[in-house]
């Protein structure tokens, strides 16, 4: 059973800028909302202890937490999407028609609609937001064997606040592996507790500014001299894990990756999961908003988690 305790949340003003950025200067600030949203008082032992890592570090793994039965079904889904008309939600490599990502999956497929209610996901990503949830955004990212292309470190939330309007970090991201993240492939790297400061970025967003970004972003990328001073406070941790295993990782974590320089593919889901409270308002850093594809506005629907 539970324990009950008094608990109140600190109280954010979502209706201002918490976190200018895109602005003449690149700087570096704490967070100002907490990491975990429910109350910590409420949980036990493993969660307690899940919780208690993912405020300290940013992110937490979950290993071997799908079956490659399961994973086989994902990849047939998968198949099924490449061969979609939804052009618009596909997103090719920079100089070639390599597919590198395709967006909204969540609703272009009830399969995957359903999976990102999982419960070995979604019970964990409750305890952390405490919150009614929505799907912000979802999206596949390929790296073929010898082919893949690099992400350049960033923030998500950073790019999220200035383009789409996410007032507040209250949302974190769940990326399931469907191949082995291997130290050869090109695995997601992060910069541990680096969710914990704000890298704002220095640069005027361009117009339609994803249509380079999501194949490789520009704007919106730390400075090499903020990247060094958080790399001296914030280990760099490869994740590496067997497929089927989920990375759960808070909206403000540095992240990035390298190439895939191995002949092995390295493809990941990704879901994320925002707070109702948190909804998207203007952009703040950007004249128009990105589209809804790639971040949910107007056919917002709440997660039934029960």
């Amino acid at each position: 059973m539970r324990k009950k305790s008094i608990y109140k949340m600190p109280t954010i003003d979502i209706n201002s800028d918490l976190y200018p950025t895109r602005g003449k200067s690149a700087d570096i600030t704490d967070r100002k909302s907490p990491v975990i949203f429910s109350d910590p008082k409420s949980l036990a032992g493993h969660e307690a202890r899940q919780l208690r890592d993912f405020e300290q570090n940013g992110f937490l793994i979950l290993k071997n937490a799908f079956s490659e039965t399961e994973l086989s079904e994902v990849r047939k889904e998968l198949e099924k999407l490449k061969e979609s008309t939804a052009e618009n939600n596909f997103v090719y490599e920079k100089n070639s028609h390599n597919l590198r990502s395709i967006f909204g999956i969540h609703y272009l497929s009830p399969f995957f609609s359903n999976l990102c209610k999982d419960k070995r996901i979604s019970n964990i990503v409750k305890n952390i937001l405490g919150s009614d949830l929505y799907i912000h955004q979802s999206r596949v990212n390929f790296k073929p064997g010898l082919e893949g292309k690099p992400f350049f470190w960033h923030s998500d939330f950073e790019t999220w606040h200035a383009e789409d309007g996410m007032p507040d970090t209250r949302c974190l991201s769940a990326s399931v592996f469907l191949n082995e993240n291997n130290e050869f492939n090109g695995p997601l790297m992060v910069l541990k507790g680096s969710h914990k400061y704000f890298l704002s970025c220095a640069g005027e967003t361009p117009d339609d500014h994803y249509l380079k970004s999501l194949k490789e972003q520009e704007f919106g990328t730390p400075s090499k001299e903020q990247l060094m001073y958080i790399s001296k406070r914030c280990e760099i941790v490869s994740i590496k894990a067997p497929a089927g295993s989920v990375l759960l990782f808070d909206c403000n974590l540095i992240h990035g990756s390298g190439g895939n320089l191995s002949p092995y593919p390295r493809s990941n889901l990704f879901f994320v999961y925002n707070a109702l409270s948190n909804k998207l308002c203007d952009p703040f850093a950007a004249r128009q908003p990105r589209p809804e594809f790639i971040a949910t506005r107007e056919n917002m629907q709440v997660l039934d988690l029960s």
